[in-house]
């Protein structure tokens, strides 16, 4: 059980204190509510870029991490499709710098075109080195626009191609801050070695007087059910082939997201699982193999991936895959397997529990979610998952006319 007080300020801004006196540490988490879905399609990987701006300084603090570094603080961020989040941890005692920081640079960022010139090539040369130039790097960028025909989640969050933020301009970047980087676009969560009336004091001075600015509304095509299976082959410099088998699922609220992380941990999490113990141990089809879900907000994507050995052809891959699918299916899954990947799924977020950043996360994953209490009962959900319920959604999920199919194949030494 996480407990937390939370109020709102004038603006907008939702806060969530976890008051945590076992540890002399303190987090300030912030999560901004936009993420590559909500990018312009002729202008994708702003979300990620401005993840990389918001560290160049901002109008009064020209070095970010130089005042949090001598206070001993360490920050960071995230990109995802969905969402942003910036986080500091620092001493308890020297809360107030993270406050300073973060309320300065949501009022003052600094846009100057050396900034973003600087910010822009990093992004470029992330792009390269990340997903051109690496093995399977570009997977997302051909697996995506697979799976979603109309719903943003068609681009990965580096963005599409790398001429859009080549291409970026100052005008772009400042109507992209003023439309998503506001109060009320904002969830500040705080944890540690702190005080609920504390935060508010700290929170009323270094936020309050941050206009509330206006309210994004999202409306963004949804993706409709897929009706056929869809398909690709690439010949790539990878050092392997490489099956990918990407289902549509439904959302991180819907009914059957429980169920649905908790067949990809009976397909694939350690070596009990099924992929790994009949296709890689005892039928030897595969180097690796693996079963995953991306966790999205809206129309979800469910992944199985294999690297066959060499001397198995993909047709013989892909059947072995689509047969333990089909299983799953077809067969109610014993109890004592479903307990078992119940119980790691339980332990790992007992643990998530003891590590207060990871908990100041969850705080605001939830509440941007709805409500933040969601957080105490995301455990019980799993836990009332029954066989039954792993069957339906198996067979909701797995479906031939439901799947993107991508293979690559390793090019032949000439």
């Amino acid at each position: 059980m996480v407990n937390f007080n939370r109020f709102t300020l004038d603006n907008g801004l939702r806060v969530i204190v976890h008051e945590d006196n076992t540890t002399p540490m303190a987090v300030v988490n912030i999560l901004y509510d936009v993420g590559a879905r909500d990018e312009d399609p002729e202008r994708t990987g702003f979300a990620h870029l401005f993840e990389h701006l918001m560290f160049g300084g901002s109008v009064n603090i020209p070095s970010y991490d130089e005042p949090l570094q001598r206070v001993g603080g360490e920050n960071n961020a995230f990109t995802s499709n969905d969402i942003t989040n910036y986080y500091i941890t620092l001493p308890s005692a020297n809360i107030e710098t993270a406050f300073w920081l973060e309320s300065d640079r949501m009022l003052n960022l600094a846009f100057s075109e050396k900034s973003l010139e600087v910010q822009r090539n990093v992004v470029i040369e992330e792009f390269k080195q990340r997903y051109l130039n690496q093995p399977y790097g570009d997977v997302w960028l051909k697996l995506r626009p697979m799976v979603y025909k109309t719903h943003p989640y068609r681009w990965a969050t580096i963005g599409e191609k790398i001429e859009h933020i080549a291409e970026a301009k100052i005008e772009d970047v400042k109507a992209f801050f003023k439309k998503h980087y506001n109060p009320q676009n904002a969830i500040l969560v705080v944890g540690g070695d702190i005080t609920t009336e504390q935060v508010k004091q700290l929170a009323e001075k270094w936020f309050g007087p941050i206009p509330a600015g206006e309210k994004y509304l999202r409306n963004l095509p949804q993706e409709a059910e897929q009706q056929e299976a869809r398909r690709q082959t690439v010949t790539a410099k990878v050092p392997l082939n490489d099956v990918y088998i990407a289902f549509q699922m439904g959302g991180r609220l819907d009914e059957g997201f429980h169920a649905a992380e908790l067949i990809s941990d009976i397909l694939s999490r350690g070596n009990s699982s099924r992929l790994y113990r009949n296709l890689v141990k005892d039928r030897q089809l595969f180097s690796e193999v693996h079963a995953y879900i991306m966790g999205s907000m809206d129309k979800g994507m469910f992944v199985v991936e294999g690297k066959p050995l060499e001397n198995i052809s993909i047709e013989a891959a892909e059947a072995a895959i689509w047969e333990e699918l089909e299983n799953i299916k077809a067969n109610p899954v014993p109890d004592d397997e479903l307990t078992k990947v119940k119980n790691k799924t339980e332990s790992t977020m007992v643990f998530g529990e003891m590590a207060l950043l990871e908990k100041a996360m969850n705080l605001a994953f939830f509440e941007l979610f709805g409500d933040a209490d969601m957080l105490n009962h995301e455990t019980g959900k799993f836990l009332a998952v029954t066989p039954h319920d792993i069957q339906v959604e198996a067979n909701k999920i797995f479906r031939v006319e439901n799947s993107s199919t991508l293979i690559y194949l390793a090019e032949k030494a000439s």
